[in-house]
Order: structure tokens, then C-alpha cells, then sequence
């Protein structure tokens, strides 16, 4: 079976300092006044099974600010947006962070559980449930809350983290939500999508019908062997809480402010993702960026040319998203 290097990271993608400043009781006024400076401290999560480690970066000004949870997408990616299944580094979580913090913004991003340095958070492969991501990421909504230093949360959720994200925004009373390139049908028909043209017709057949069975919430007898390694019995559980999740209708339970993106040349998720999500939530305001692709940088569509991009961090974060997801933030009240 010959897979191209993009069609492996989707498949992969699927499975699974210093301290801030405080407002200080000089007067702004004060000639002698210490210029503030954009600050990073690292901040944890306490859950039963261990800590989730993350970094909040705060703006060069007077708090409370506006704060921005980000969700990682899938797989192995990191807080920064970087993940092993590719050589280098794209960054891409850390430049929307550092963009946000320029414009006035603070922002908690994270390793999810079982990634990174919150990989202990995670027991076993078998005990991992869709819902886990889900409700750690509530739990972050619920300390940043906590924060004085904060004024309203909004989430943003990139790839797979769009639909956690969304999800965990309404379970936990986020102020806004933020989708970026996320996906708007279930996971296990992006799945077929993208094992059909890898596979001969007898076993995408035979894929279909394990999917048909997860889909329904039970764990099938038997799998293509060819497949043992995305269809392995630890994961079979986690794939079963992943699938009863439809974006689509999630996005739709949303009562509060909701920005949906999506890039003309992302070569993993597409205009008909986005639109999905928009006929779900009809009220979501909806922005459309020429030339961005799944990791927020302006390239060609070509497959091929975007590869090499997927690992380098030289190439910057789209500047028209960093400009519309700050103003969308700042527009933002807090939930009474």
C-alpha cells in the first residue's frame, strides 16, 4: 500500500519563566513607571490521572485582558503546533499566541493528555475516551475564570481541537469560541475519505463496515489485518466516544459569539468542512483567508509544495488571521 507522506499524517492526525506582572497601584501617569513587557509563566492542570502542562502568555498591558484558551489539534501535536510524526517545526500554535499577545491578548496553550509533557496524564492507550480532551479543556476554561488578571475567555480550537474545543466552550461557559480549520463532518467519514484512495475495494469494504460498527458504539470482532496498526484494539474504545460526536450539530448548541475560519489551499480539511459548521450555527460569523492552509500559513494548494512547509518555522502565521481573530476577541462581553 503506497501512502503519500500527507495522506499518513492525516491518518496519523486522527488517532489519536517569568511570572506575569500585576497591575500595579502606580498611576499609569507615573513618569518613572516601568514599561511593561509581554510575559510567558508556565501554568499546570491538575487532573486524577496527573498534570497537564501549559504556557500562558500575557500582553504588555494593564490587566485584565481578554484571555484565549487554544486547543492542539490531533495526534501527537504539542502546544506549539508541532508534532514528531513530521521532521522540524512549523510553530504555529506559539506565532498565534505571540500575534494574539501583541494585540492586547493573553493566551493558555497546552500539550493535551498522553502528549509532550502531559504525557504521564495519560494511564493507558485503553483508558483514553474523546471525552477526556473534552473535559480538560473545561477544566482550563474554569481555572483561567478563576484568574483576576482576565476579563472574557474565549476558546480557540485548531484541526480536532476545533471540535473539543467547541464542545467545551458551552460545558464550561466560554464567552466566545473560535474554530480554525476544523473539521464540519464526523471523523469517521474524514477517515474513510481519506483511506479509500489507499486502498484496494475488497478492503475499503471491509473498512467501511468497522466503521459502520464503531459508529454504531460497538467494538467489531475483527479488522483488515493490513490496518492492524489505525484499527488496534486499545484504540477501538477511544475511536467509539470520538464518533458520536457530529461538528456540525455541536457548533449548532453554541449561544455565544462563534468565529469560524477556514484557508482556500488547506490540503486536510475544506470549504465544505466550514460551510458545514456555518449551517450548523447560522449565527457564527464566518471569514474566509485566500492562501492560508491547515497550519495558518500562506501557501500554493499544490500536495506536494505544501510538505516542506509543514516543517518550517521560518514561515509566518497568516498576519489578516491574527488582525480578524483579535478584533473578534475584543468584541467579545463577558456572559453575565
Amino acid at each position: 500500500m503506497n501512502v503519500s507522506a500527507m495522506t499518513r499524517v492525516g491518518i496519523a492526525a486522527l488517532l489519536c519563566a517569568a511570572c506575569a506582572t500585576r497591575s500595579s497601584t502606580t498611576s499609569d501617569n507615573t513618569m518613572n513607571a516601568t514599561p511593561l513587557a509581554i510575559t510567558q509563566e508556565e501554568d499546570t492542570l491538575k487532573t486524577p490521572t496527573g498534570e497537564i502542562y501549559g504556557t500562558l502568555e500575557l500582553p504588555a498591558v494593564r490587566t485584565p485582558v481578554p484571555v484565549a484558551l487554544i486547543v492542539a489539534g490531533s495526534g501527537p501535536t504539542d502546544r506549539n503546533g508541532n508534532t514528531p510524526a513530521l521532521p522540524g517545526s512549523n510553530n504555529s500554535l506559539k506565532m498565534i499566541a505571540d500575534g494574539l499577545a501583541a494585540r492586547g491578548i493573553a493566551s493558555l496553550r497546552y500539550d493535551k493528555r498522553g502528549i509532550a509533557a502531559s504525557r504521564a496524564a495519560m494511564t493507558s492507550e485503553s483508558d483514553l475516551r474523546f471525552n477526556n480532551f473534552i473535559e480538560d479543556a473545561e477544566a482550563w476554561v474554569k481555572q483561567l475564570r478563576a484568574d483576576n488578571r482576565f476579563s472574557t475567555i474565549t476558546v480557540i480550537g485548531h484541526s480536532e481541537g476545533s471540535l473539543i474545543g467547541m464542545v467545551a466552550a458551552r460545558e464550561a461557559g466560554a464567552d466566545a469560541y473560535v474554530s480554525l480549520e476544523g473539521a464540519g463532518r464526523k471523523a469517521q467519514d474524514i477517515l474513510a475519505e481519506q483511506l479509500k484512495p489507499q486502498l484496494p475495494p475488497e478492503m475499503f469494504a471491509q473498512t467501511e463496515r468497522v466503521l459502520a460498527e464503531l459508529s454504531s458504539g460497538n467494538i467489531p470482532t475483527s479488522t483488515p489485518p493490513a490496518l492492524a496498526a489505525l484499527f488496534r484494539p486499545s484504540v477501538l474504545p477511544y475511536l467509539v466516544s470520538w464518533f458520536k460526536y457530529d461538528p456540525g450539530v455541536e457548533i449548532g448548541k453554541l449561544s455565544t459569539p462563534v468565529l469560524i475560519v477556514q484557508g482556500t489551499t488547506d490540503i486536510q480539511t475544506s470549504m465544505d468542512d466550514a460551510k458545514a459548521l456555518t449551517a450548523g450555527n447560522p449565527s457564527a460569523k464566518f471569514l474566509e483567508i485566500e492562501g492560508m492552509n491547515h497550519i495558518l500559513k500562506e501557501v500554493s494548494g499544490d500536495r506536494m509544495a505544501q510538505i516542506p512547509k509543514y516543517s518550517d518555522p521560518s514561515l509566518p502565521v497568516v498576519p489578516k488571521l491574527l488582525d480578524e481573530v483579535a478584533s473578534f476577541i475584543k468584541s467579545v462581553t463577558k456572559k453575565p
